[in-house]
């Protein structure tokens, strides 16, 4: 690693206060269920980061996995509603296990499940954001997981990667390092290819190809390689940089803040999303679509422009002023999201039409634009 990169990491880390540190089904557990030992491992060095005065708050999987060891194999069949009982069932010993390991060090924990509906909701975003930050001010250690239990498909933030990177921005954590089973990032699958080469610095993720460097996954979870980077490129656009390392290495939180280099450091971009604008981008779900010409498409992406109801050629759905909209361009490739300031059965009336011929059609309205440039998210943040 270049030095100057070297030194803006250690940099990072130890001026970091509030951290994620988001632990992976692959290394909690085995065939048999929760690995104990490496639970206790993992209290001990966050103990110790906690002792500093560091803020302290786990993401973490395995209730899944340990809900699994407790069946019958033959009676899962891996369905949603297996999964979600499996987890009914490993969540309570999950948190048990974390109680017993950081009670020997004088810590308190406190559980806390979401799902995506918890941070689709304004009202419940800013409620969740204030009872974590009273629990770390109370020296209290939050641990996360995805509710598992309640969450129906189409809530589900799909993995813990993803929720790591949005608990970030719920709590404005400094930091994030996510434990794997692998040593860091490669730039081709190394299970796949031999000549694969360990990337230890990302300095902008926004250039990388994901999909070309991800293929396959670790089995015990549901992410993979993939699923961390793309969480990371989310931390990476609010300013949060992200250790991917090796949960499996003994040790290894204490080492990385003793200076040591290991695993994959992705930096955070140069030019960051506002708090506001990545909660438009990754909490809330698209209501319809717009289809613009390639015109609206130019002005958007290369003059930074609103979009104005001349550019839209179709709008789907049935939405309301206010609601989220992606926006395609005749390609049909995404070029963004935004907040809509009309309704579709508006949009339908004035697609085409000029800014001007607006009132003429809808009568009087205080919106020129049919989504502003500060409601509007580029496919490029996404």
């Amino acid at each position: 690693m270049h030095k100057n990169m070297q030194a803006q990491r250690q940099d990072s880390i130890q001026k970091a206060r509030r951290i994620i540190i988001k632990i992976g089904s692959a290394v909690l557990t085995t065939d048999k269920g929760l690995d104990l030992r490496v639970v206790n491992r993992l209290a001990d060095q966050c103990a110790s980061l906690h002792d500093r005065g560091l803020e302290i708050m786990l993401v973490t999987s395995g209730a899944v996995a340990a809900g699994r060891s407790m069946l019958e194999p033959e009676r899962l069949s891996g369905c949603m509603t297996h999964k979600q009982a499996a987890s009914a069932i490993g969540q309570s010993r999950l948190m048990h296990a974390y109680d017993e390991a950081f009670e020997r060090y004088g810590k308190i924990t406190a559980q806390v499940l979401l799902t995506k509906d918890d941070l689709r909701s304004r009202e419940r975003f800013l409620n969740a954001r204030n009872t974590v930050c009273q629990l770390l001010d109370w020296k209290v250690i939050p641990i996360a997981n995805e509710n598992d239990t309640v969450a129906v498909q189409e809530l589900k933030f799909g993995d813990n990667d993803a929720l790591s990177a949005l608990v970030a921005n719920l709590i404005g954590a400094d930091l994030i390092i996510n434990l794997t089973s692998a040593d860091g990032v490669f730039d081709d699958n190394p299970l796949e290819n031999p000549d694969a080469r360990f990337v230890a610095h990302i300095d902008n993720i926004d250039s990388c190809n994901l999909s070309a460097m991800c293929r396959g996954k670790t089995g015990a979870g549901t992410g993979g390689m993939l699923s961390k980077l793309m969480a990371a490129r989310r931390a990476a656009r609010i300013g949060v940089p992200t250790l991917i390392v090796s949960g499996k290495q003994k040790f290894i939180l204490d080492r990385v803040f003793q200076g040591e280099d290991l695993g994959t450091w992705v930096a955070p971009t140069g030019k960051t999303l506002s708090g506001r604008k990545f909660w438009l981008a990754y909490h809330l779900d698209p209501a319809g679509v717009l289809t613009v010409d390639e015109g609206a498409v130019q002005a958007l992406q290369t003059k930074g422009k609103s979009l104005l109801a001349a550019g839209i050629a179709q709008v789907d759905g049935n939405f309301g002023v206010g609601a989220l909209v992606k926006i395609i361009g005749p390609d049909l490739a995404t070029v963004g999201v935004g907040l809509s300031n009309f309704k579709a059965a508006e949009l339908r009336k004035i697609q085409g039409r000029s800014s001007q011929e607006i009132e003429h059609i809808l009568g009087p309205c205080p919106h020129r634009e049919v989504i502003h440039r500060d409601n509007l998210v580029l496919d490029s943040a996404l």
